[in-house]
């Protein structure tokens, strides 16, 4: 695991001396080691974290005749069957590291190699004959990596925006549009980021460019696709689901370090933690968990770890050492990411990393198996949907329960559903923003892609492409990387992700409850407390947080020179009364514009928060 970074055609001044400065600017996520290419085309550099082949895994490595050396960021999980086969084939190697086989493979077949990788990755393969760089990203974007533009050129790309930051050409503005649009996502759903002219690459997709014309092209290689089986055989696709699952367990445990779990007491972390103690047997694996002040999730991860047997961690963070550590966790994000479980993340991943060099963890069971409450809305919606039209309006503008509801159900799904979080509503938007006319992102290309599916498989279809690579896997890569920690994602497996393209709805939700097969298939493994718990994650108390007393966190907002300019303060302040004084819930807003402020004095005011 590492961070790469690279300096493409002529655009940026002393590419050398530029490159390590990049380099030097991400030493968090792999503190081991480095490495350097130059030439008059490129500069290429990384940051190692030792995790396989610890004596020999020194990038770059290059291929045997020396046309071509590669920089890689991931692991392989599939990299000793791949081997094999390419050995059976007569090839040689010099390492142990799965980088190396990548590199043959991508000698042997180009492009086409992509698809048999198993694992989360971004890599930059440099044909020094052609001068031509390949960079490819993994199937659901696990890990990140950002390119600068230059008057419609590469000129640098890396694995953290930040690294742009030490090159005097760039000069970081902030993209409205970016912004208009966190304000309702609570990240950015656009493919630029936060920062004009700084783009990141697609989740399976790759790049190719030409260093001698400075021409680029990005590329899909893989899509995932919801294609339902309606007659598949419950009991064999129970037994499928737990099989798939332990040999994706296994192959994730594949390293020459310390390998521990997250647990947060769900039924996700505990598949992956008790896979973990099944797989290593009577050698106790590490569990970590956290809590906060009176909101501790120990019970319920003791409620798994206990009977398993693991060595458990729990820690507890005060509402203090939480907003201290914001700044800190908002320089590592790179683009503000409003969720309140990721500072969590952040405490959860340095504890670890005190132990371990590796943790599992459970992202993307949700997305992929149906897990998210929400999902069963549109079963909830059939209940009432046959009412007239008048008599839903009339529900909907009642002030009582269940009264928004009523008004959902009014509207269809593409309307109403732009993914897992909804901050800002569209008019409460409107009425916000008083800078420059912008729209929200139009989803319709994704859920023409998911025209045919159930309205609950299309939900998961916009997470997949949304919510899971905006939030879910940039907090978890970023708050686990910026204590030096690799954490890897089982569930995000190619091979799971293949048996739950295929299941139907009756296999996801029934009865009112979530991810029906996949707590069916551990029922003998999990302790039915935990398999029957509905999704936990790591909960926040933020809103009894925002009270009276932070008063300092609100002058952060107001005082902000970018909220000023392009927000209505006076909206705010009123959204803060609001809560303070428990007239309602205003919590996540309010987070969200001190994540947007925290990140504008970090990277672009002149204001320190």
């Amino acid at each position: 695991m590492c961070g790469i970074t690279g300096i493409t055609g002529s655009r940026i001044g002393d590419k050398e001396k530029a490159v390590r400065l990049m380099n030097e600017c991400i030493t968090h996520r792999g503190p081991d080691d480095d490495g350097f290419y130059t030439d008059e085309y490129v500069a290429l550099g990384m940051r190692r974290l030792s995790i396989i082949d610890l004596a020999h895994g020194k990038q770059p490595i290059s291929s045997a005749d020396g046309r071509y050396l590669i920089f890689f960021n991931g692991e392989i999980y599939n990299y000793r069957e791949l081997k094999r086969e390419l050995e059976g084939q007569g090839q040689s190697f010099k390492t142990e590291s799965d980088t190396e086989v990548i590199l043959r493979m991508y000698e042997l077949e180009g492009e086409k190699m992509l698809t048999k990788l198993r694992g989360m990755f971004v890599f930059a393969i440099y044909d020094t004959q052609e001068k031509k760089v390949f960079i490819a990203r993994d199937y659901f974007g696990i890990k990140p990596l950002y390119y600068f533009v230059i008057e419609g050129k590469i000129a640098a790309f890396s694995s953290e925006i930040k690294s742009f930051l030490k090159l005097k050409e760039f000069k970081p503005e902030v993209n409205d549009a970016a912004v208009y649009n966190y304000l309702s996502y609570q990240y950015n759903p656009l493919k630029e980021t936060f920062f004009k002219n700084v783009f990141k690459l697609s989740p399976g997709h790759y790049l190719k460019i030409d260093l001698r014309s400075g021409q680029f092209e990005e590329k899909s290689y893989w899509q995932f696709k919801f294609e339902p089986v309606e007659n598949l055989d419950e009991g064999k696709t129970r037994e499928k689901i737990l099989l798939t699952m332990e040999d994706s367990v296994a192959h994730h445990m594949i390293a020459d370090v310390p390998v521990g779990s997250f647990l947060s007491g769900g039924i996700d972390s505990s598949i992956i933690a008790t896979l973990m103690q099944k797989i290593r047997g009577e050698k106790k694996i590490k569990t970590f968990t956290v809590g906060f002040e009176s909101l501790s999730e120990g019970v319920e991860a003791k409620e798994t770890s206990g009977p398993l047997g693991t060595d458990h961690t729990e820690i507890t963070i005060s509402s203090k050492e939480y907003f201290e550590a914001l700044p800190k966790a908002v320089w590592h994000f790179d683009e503000p990411v409003a969720d309140p479980s990721a500072i969590g993340l952040y405490f959860l991943a340095r504890e670890a990393r005190k132990h371990v060099t590796v943790v599992l963890s459970g992202e993307g069971s949700d997305e992929l198996f149906g897990g998210y409450n929400i999902y069963l809305e549109p079963f909830a919606r059939a209940r009432i949907a046959w009412l007239p039209r008048p008599v839903l309006k009339f529900l909907s503008a009642l002030p009582l329960r269940g009264s928004n509801f009523a008004m959902r159900a009014l509207q269809n799904l593409e309307e109403r559903y732009i993914g897992n979080a909804s901050i800002f509503k569209t008019d409460e938007v409107k009425k916000l923003w008083k800078g420059p006319e912008m729209s929200r992102l139009n989803l319709d290309n994704l859920y023409a892609k998911a025209e045919g599916l159930s309205d609950s498989t299309k939900m998961q279809y916009v997470d997949i492409n949304t919510w899971l690579v905006g939030d879910i896997l940039a907090k978890a890569d970023k708050m686990t990387m910026a204590h030096s920690l690799e954490l890897r994602v089982p569930f995000l497996d190619k091979e799971v992700a293949e048996l739950a393209s295929m299941l139907p709805d009756k296999f996801k939700w029934r009865g009112g409850v979530t991810k029906y097969l996949l707590r069916e298939a551990f029922k003998s493994v999990l302790p039915e407390s935990t398999r029957n718990r509905k999704k936990l994650g790591f909960p926040t108390p933020v809103k009894t947080w925002f009270n009276r007393d932070r008063e300092d966190i609100y002058e952060i907002i107001l005082d902000n020179e970018y909220i000023k300019s392009r927000l209505d303060t006076a909206v705010i302040r009123q959204l803060i009364e609001d809560h303070v004084s428990r007239k309602r819930d205003n919590s996540r807003k309010i987070y969200l514009l001190l994540m947007l402020a925290l990140w504008y004095n970090t990277f672009i005011g002149t204001k320190s928060a």
